[in-house]
């Protein structure tokens, strides 16, 4: 058992650029470092001891240290000294899991780079914003290593693209249809996005690709992607827009599936048609439809809108009318899973910040470019998106039980 070693800080030498506080925590991250990876030598000789060649001589041995080399923290760079291990044995290799062969950031530093790009920073102020964060003297950020990192993006969203779903089962989809502007094209890029929710309860970005408009074959090409990648299994409920490509592909390469009209969509869609001076009064009928606590109470402000439009914005009311049948689906499933299922908002949210970035570049350069944006701003996105409510009742939702009114309904009440 190794004993409890104390890592104790001398005093820095002064420098006038830089406050005493900052010196000294910086010493002090070297220090732990340094004395963190030779620990990791010593108990990897440790482990090796009783391997030995022919003549009794030891095959792993310790070798001096490397080169010197910075490492860029979150205090700052810091210089470390890694010891060198020697393998007499072909092929045999000792990798330090604290430092990697290679390594010039910390992983925090690497987690920064891409959240400052995609928060809105060009690569043009990269210097001058990381210098802020972490000092003087924090090489490898330049410009040209951004970009660098961009293109290993590209690489990173083609192998996420091969991933194995077949693991993987989704209650709910969210799908939409987002339009970004590309320099480099006549036309405005759609992204199909593809949003479900795991037995869980949490959300999981399933699919983001390039698509022609928003129309059925695109969607059909979504579909086949995610059947070769294991996802054969449809979801209990779709949730999406009126688009009617999304729907007749869903229904062709999945069968028959629940489907729920997003409300922010169908709300916006039929406030379009009125004049601004009823869209009020309208807004809180459309309100007290899916905020109703039972069908029938919902079904009653339809029809109250119905009859209080109908002659008047013909045009606002055939809208709601033509989705009567799907707006409701919601009512079939837990009252706990209401507030997320009943609009696309999981999508609608996280596209916010993916519209301020690209506002911000003034549009990507391609439409690959686009795509790796997309892909790495809702990736980080995903960490903070709500777990279901309700998350429980999940496992139920996907056994077929029956709800009425987000109730459960017992055999005994059937």
């Amino acid at each position: 058992m190794q004993e409890d070693k104390t890592i104790l800080l001398e005093e820095p030498a002064k420098d006038s650029d830089k406050p005493f506080l900052e010196q000294l925590l910086q010493e002090g991250a070297r220090k732990l470092l340094q004395a963190a990876i030779e620990n990791e030598v010593i108990d990897y000789l440790q482990a090796h001891q009783d391997r030995r060649d022919e003549n009794g001589r030891r095959l792993v041995v310790r070798n001096g240290h490397l080169p010197q080399r910075e490492v860029v923290t979150g205090i700052g760079p810091v210089q470390i000294r890694q010891p060198r291990v020697r393998h007499r044995e072909a092929g045999k290799r000792f990798s330090s899991a604290i430092l990697p062969k290679y390594m010039r950031r910390s992983p925090s530093i690497d987690g920064v780079i891409p959240l400052l790009y995609l928060k809105g920073i060009s690569t043009g102020d990269f210097t001058e914003a990381l210098e802020a964060i972490l000092g003087e003297g924090a090489s490898g950020l330049s410009a040209t290593n951004i970009v660098r990192l961009k293109s290993s993006w590209e690489s990173d969203y083609k192998e996420w693209c091969q991933r194995d779903l077949s693991h993987k089962r989704f209650v709910y989809w969210w799908a939409d249809g987002v339009y970004f502007n590309v320099r480099l094209d006549e036309e405005r890029t759609c992204v199909l996005v593809l949003i479900g929710a795991l037995e869980d309860g949490t959300k999981e970005l399933i699919a983001v690709v390039d698509g022609y408009r928003e129309s059925a074959q695109s969607w059909r090409e979504l579909f086949g992607q995610l059947k070769r990648m294991g996802l054969t299994i449809p979801p209990k409920l779709a949730i999406g827009d009126g688009s009617l490509g999304f729907w007749v592909a869903l229904q062709e390469e999945y069968g028959s599936v629940a489907q729920q009209r997003c409300w922010v969509h169908k709300t916006a869609n039929v406030l379009d048609k009125m004049p601004k001076s009823v869209q009020a009064k309208a807004k809180q009928l459309i309100h007290e439809m899916y905020l109703a606590p039972t069908r029938q109470a919902a079904l009653a402000a339809y029809q109250q809108f119905m009859n209080s439009y109908q002659l008047k914005f013909p045009d606002a009311c055939h809208c709601l009318e033509k989705d009567k049948d799907v707006l409701f689906s919601f009512y079939d499933f837990p009252a706990q899973h209401w507030p997320h299922i009943r609009t696309t908002n999981p999508i609608e949210s996280t596209f916010a910040t993916v519209r301020l970035r690209t506002h911000r570049t003034k549009g990507m350069g391609s439409r690959i470019a686009t795509l790796t944006m997309v892909f790495k701003l809702v990736l980080a996105a995903q960490k903070h998106w709500r777990r279901l409510h309700g998350f429980q009742i999940i496992p139920k939702v996907i056994s077929g039980v029956r709800f009425i009114d987000g109730e459960e309904q017992t055999q005994q009440a059937a």
